[in-house]
């Protein structure tokens, strides 16, 4: 699986080890930003990773801030993403199995790295259910396009 992963300037350290997670596990991480822990504004980092989803260049996203709260909202704004703040294994798995997420906010400031690692397998290992979470997700997606610039 190809992973899009960024973070501003507080999640700079989170995110390096997630990389390295992310190869241990076998997967193919993309490094979308920032590259330092220079200050940087977080909608630049969620937009840069959004958009590989958009495009179809990644499977998946993680971004990475202080509360992970900001990432979740830019990212949110793009068609086709479903951005949600993980703060635990529960909220991190079922974020896959009920809501097809395909990008997991973190908070930098917040959360342990081996439970960080615990929810990146997780949320990597975690198949969407489909059945009745599918007719919901369906329905998110039809909000997103009524809603949608193109369409007005």
């Amino acid at each position: 699986m190809k992973i899009a992963i960024g973070s501003d300037h507080r999640g700079f350290e989170v995110k390096t080890k997630i990389i390295e997670h992310i190869k241990k596990l076998g997967h193919e991480p993309l490094d979308c930003g920032t590259h330092d822990c220079c200050a940087i504004d977080y909608p630049d980092i969620a937009s840069a990773v959004s958009e590989k989803i958009v495009q179809g260049e990644v499977d998946r996203g993680i971004l990475i801030c202080g509360s992970g709260i900001g990432m979740a909202i830019t990212a949110n704004k793009f068609p086709g993403v479903r951005a949600a703040t993980c703060h635990d294994d529960l909220t991190a798995e079922m974020s896959r199995r009920h809501n097809n997420v395909n990008v997991m906010c973190l908070s930098a400031d917040l959360l342990g790295e081996r439970l960080i690692d615990r929810m990146v397998d997780l949320w990597i290992n975690t198949a969407f259910e489909k059945g009745r979470h599918q007719r919901r997700v369906d329905k998110i997606c039809e909000v997103e396009r009524r809603f949608s610039k193109d369409n007005s």
